[in-house]
């Protein structure tokens, strides 16, 4: 799998989220307290509110809308009301920057439903 750089190391502070396009991908980007960098779909399965807007707790991404935090690594819903588990994508970071696997179908599938502004 090919991986695509996403960001500098240094715009992903610890404990922050952050949005980031990635071939039309939109992608929630957060590190967490232990400093590992976890990639994953911007939007919660609950009701496609932004994970970007959470923030980064010891069990998880909360999602800000309703409180649903989705664990880092297989974006399994750890606490309601989501109950269907958000895309979580592989990422690594390497000469101080981060990239993430990005497989083919998932720019076909994971397009942002939200119009950007110019």
């Amino acid at each position: 799998m090919e991986f695509v750089r996403v960001a500098r190391s240094g715009q992903i502070p610890e404990g922050i989220v952050r949005r980031f396009f990635v071939n039309g991908v939109e992608l929630a980007v957060a590190r967490s307290e232990e400093g590992a960098v976890h990639v994953m779909s911007n939007y919660c399965t609950h009701l496609d509110c932004l994970l970007s807007s959470g923030r980064v707790t010891d069990d998880g991404l909360l999602c800000s809308c309703h409180g649903s935090v989705f664990d880092f690594d297989s974006g399994e819903p750890i606490t309601p009301p989501a109950t269907r588990p958000v895309r979580v994508f592989e990422a690594k970071e390497e000469d101080g920057q981060v990239y993430v696997a990005l497989p083919a179908e998932t720019q076909r599938t994971e397009r942002p439903k939200r119009r950007l502004s110019t």
